[in-house]
């Protein structure tokens, strides 16, 4: 069986701050043959993570970089990876997702108001 989880899944199953839905997670996640996690379900479960959660970076890193690197799941592996670096270097996961977004469509630059975003770009898509 292949899987699609949606955050609050993916939040539980990493979190497990309710122990009954953690182990529901859990064997929905383990009995399917394939875990499919989209990008937007990675961004909303780091911003949760971070902004409910008040978990740091450093605190989830590790084991969302476990689960994107699991032989049984499937994700976009370079956005992924590109919002672990930007999370790395104390940005947003989303915005490393952004930007890889940007890259792999050939944009000029990344318009945004975000100043921190701003100066972790990547200096071609700083602005002009």
């Amino acid at each position: 069986m292949k899987l699609a989880v949606d955050s609050n899944l993916l939040i539980r199953y990493l979190a497990w701050d309710d122990m009954g839905q953690a182990h529901g997670a859990t064997a929905q996640i383990e009995s399917a043959n394939t875990v499919f996690i989209s990008t937007i379900v990675l961004c909303e479960t780091v911003g949760v993570l971070k902004r409910a959660y008040r978990h740091t970076s450093d605190e989830f890193m590790e084991a969302l970089s476990d689960v994107i690197h699991s032989r049984n799941v499937e994700v976009d592996r370079p956005a992924a990876e590109a919002g672990l670096r930007m999370l790395a270097r104390c940005g947003d996961f989303a915005d490393g997702v952004i930007q890889y977004d940007a890259i792999r469509s050939n944009c000029d630059r990344v318009a945004t108001f975000d100043q921190t975003f701003q100066e972790l770009l990547t200096p071609k898509l700083r602005k002009a």
